[in-house]
């Protein structure tokens, strides 16, 4: 679902919020193994996504952008939650893990915000930033596919799908899932997420997540009045209320698990978001990551055109 052409005038002045895990990896499954540094060690992961930021830079000239990963995948504040919460996941192999490092390094060699820690994951500090952003009077751009992230949008907010280029604001989240970014919380809480292990509560799925979220609003208020549900014109109401009620534990702790941390306390976050654009001595920083040549070129040639604009 595609907004009107976004050129670098439209989007100025607002604040770039990469997701970068999802990139390192489908750079690292797209990209073969064969491209390696000097030591033989593969460096596809770090390449793709170094020359995601290159294409990005290109394209919209940021004055604002941060970069967030993901090292939390057993330890994070959720874990304690559930421990089950993306336990179906399996650890990634060392030669990834090294590329993960490295492209923290490649944004620290060209000034870019990088936020990584065990006990908070990537959308944390997205949500973070995209309230920092706000104390600023700046919108956001959330670069990244995760529909997750949806219920930070505020109206001026969008994520941006960069590799399908589609850019979602808080009409198209409605347009596509039924309900509002300020419900994708509640959403998520009743149908849950499999990629995740969040359960969720069985037997609801996203037809009546919507009907329900649609006539109360939210998950509190559903369970404010349960008995109001017989009067839902879906089928099955009965066995919906049931639900509702057998699995209410579920529900509340999958909202738990799906909600993003807004409240990160970071040390002068507002300026840190300012990009302070690199000059090509920074050119042996960006090598010493084990980045091609070809990469460097192309990252550090992004970061000219982005200067000069």
């Amino acid at each position: 679902m595609k907004q009107a052409n976004q050129t670098v005038e439209s989007m100025d002045r607002r604040v770039y919020l990469i997701d970068a895990s999802v990139y390192i990896f489908r750079a690292w499954f797209s990209l073969p193994d064969s491209m390696t540094d000097a030591s033989g060690r593969p460096i596809n992961a770090l390449t793709g996504f170094a020359d995601m930021l290159a294409r990005l830079i290109r394209s919209q000239s940021p004055t604002h952008i941060a970069v967030a990963f993901d090292e939390s995948l057993t330890s994070s504040f959720r874990n304690r939650i559930d421990p089950a919460y993306k336990a179906n996941r399996e650890s990634a192999p060392e030669e990834l893990k090294h590329q993960f490092r490295m492209a923290r390094q490649v944004c620290d060699a060209i000034g870019l915000y990088n936020l990584a820690c065990e006990e908070y994951e990537a959308d944390d500090y997205i949500g973070t930033l995209l309230h920092v952003a706000r104390g600023l009077g700046l919108p956001g751009v959330i670069v990244s596919p995760d529909k997750d992230l949806a219920q930070l949008l505020d109206h001026d907010d969008v994520i941006w799908d960069f590799a399908k280029n589609d850019w979602l604001d808080a009409s198209a989240i409605i347009e596509k899932f039924g309900v509002t970014p300020a419900q994708m919380l509640d959403y998520q809480a009743l149908v849950g997420d499999t990629v995740d292990n969040i359960p969720g509560i069985a037997g609801i799925g996203p037809k009546a997540a919507v009907a329900l979220l649609t006539h109360f609003g939210s998950l509190d208020a559903i369970y404010a009045d349960l008995d109001q549900v017989l009067d839902l014109p879906v089928r099955g109401a009965k066995r919906l209320r049931r639900l509702l009620e057998e699995q209410r534990e579920a529900a509340e702790r999958s909202r738990q698990l799906a909600r993003i941390v807004t409240t990160i306390p970071l040390e002068d976050a507002a300026s840190q978001l300012v990009w302070q654009r690199p000059t090509p001595a920074v050119s042996p920083a960006l090598l010493a990551t084990g980045l091609g040549t070809g990469a460097t070129e192309r990252l550090l040639s992004a970061c000219a055109v982005s200067s000069a604009a």
